[in-house]
């Protein structure tokens, strides 16, 4: 179990969207983020109290979480210094990268000296099956996107946080870093090897009420050439009832990838459904999730409206607006 509060490094983050562990956990575990470690040169800001070390573990914090999810979830040299100071102070370690803590000798040779714990939450705990694809009772929703990072979890804990709140029977089920950071549990998908992907998530998503419905949280993209495998195996292990379309509309390319323009929402919609249906002929495309951080109010607005004329369908930020558009529609179904 990994003990909370936490203090969030953001290391040396280029960006905003490079910090987006620690910003899921600061969004919506608020109460377990007492302050962010920033290092020189970091252009990632959560908006939270600039800590020290000392002046962290003073205001209770016990767990150092690496916030940062960089391409390939390396840790420098430059991160390793704040890690083993980190440490020596008595805090544990959590980190959500590829780069695993337990790897590095020098950053367990320091946890034993100090009798602290490093927690890697990217490392399966299961011996997961081979995904069978015999339909499941009860409901599932999976949010699907036209790209990486652009609001797929955010929209399934929004949904669930809306049906809870009218009642409903709800789960989120998390499949990366960050939603197990949140919620405490999950699978870390792009860790499990590539043949028991699928069956990890119908392991993740059992036999349920029939008025239940587990939100699973969506995974990279169909479109996008890194990490489309991910998506793949949600969408056939999960059997989704339900697709929510996720986008970010003011993007030049996809992330990390220049050389490719973000597919429309058609374009997503035609292909996920397709696909979905392999596993549930049933499957629908329920809804539109907006990122609209970007965007101002009048923008935001005049977007949402346009997208709901063209596509038929209920778009919303659920962050900025509220869920209950999509909660609508699965309730309708």
């Amino acid at each position: 179990m990994i003990e909370t509060p936490y203090l969030l490094f953001l290391g040396d983050a280029p960006d905003q969207l490079a910090a987006k562990v620690a910003q899921g956990i600061k969004d919506w575990r608020p109460e377990n983020a007492v302050g962010q470690f920033r290092m020189d040169g970091c252009k990632a800001d959560l908006g939270l109290t600039d800590m020290t070390l000392a002046e962290a573990k003073a205001a209770g914090a016990k767990t150092l979480v690496i916030g940062v999810a960089n391409r390939g979830g390396l840790i420098s040299q430059e991160w390793k210094k704040v890690l083993v100071a980190a440490l020596e102070e008595g805090f544990d370690l959590a980190s959500g990268l590829h780069n695993l803590l337990r790897d590095e000798a020098d950053l367990v040779a320091v946890a034993e000296a100090t009798g602290r714990t490093l927690h890697d939450v990217r490392i399966p705990s299961v011996q997961y099956p081979i995904a069978n694809g015999v339909k499941r009772t009860g409901k599932r929703c999976l949010a699907v996107g036209t790209d990486c990072s652009v609001g797929k979890m955010y929209t399934a804990l929004a949904m669930d946080a809306e049906m809870r709140a009218r009642g409903m029977q709800s789960t989120f089920r998390a499949t990366g870093q960050t939603g197990i950071l949140i919620t405490g549990n999950g699978v870390p998908l792009d860790a499990v090897i590539a043949d028991f992907m699928a069956g990890s998530i119908e392991y993740l998503t059992p036999n349920n009420d029939a008025d239940h419905w587990d939100l699973i949280e969506g995974q990279g993209s169909l479109f996008h050439v890194s990490y489309s495998g991910v998506t793949m195996a949600l969408v056939h292990g999960g059997q989704p009832d339900a697709l929510i379309l996720c986008h970010e509309p003011t993007r030049p390319h996809m992330r990390g990838l220049p050389g490719y323009t973000l597919p429309s929402l058609e374009d997503l919609r035609d292909v996920a459904l397709k696909l979905a249906q392999v596993g549930n002929p049933a499957c629908v495309v329920a809804g539109i999730s907006v990122n609209t951080q970007h965007m101002g109010e009048d923008e935001a607005q005049a977007y949402l409206a346009k997208l709901e004329t063209e596509m038929g369908l209920p778009a919303t930020d659920p962050f900025r607006y509220g869920a209950g558009k999509l909660v609508d529609a699965l309730a309708a179904i």
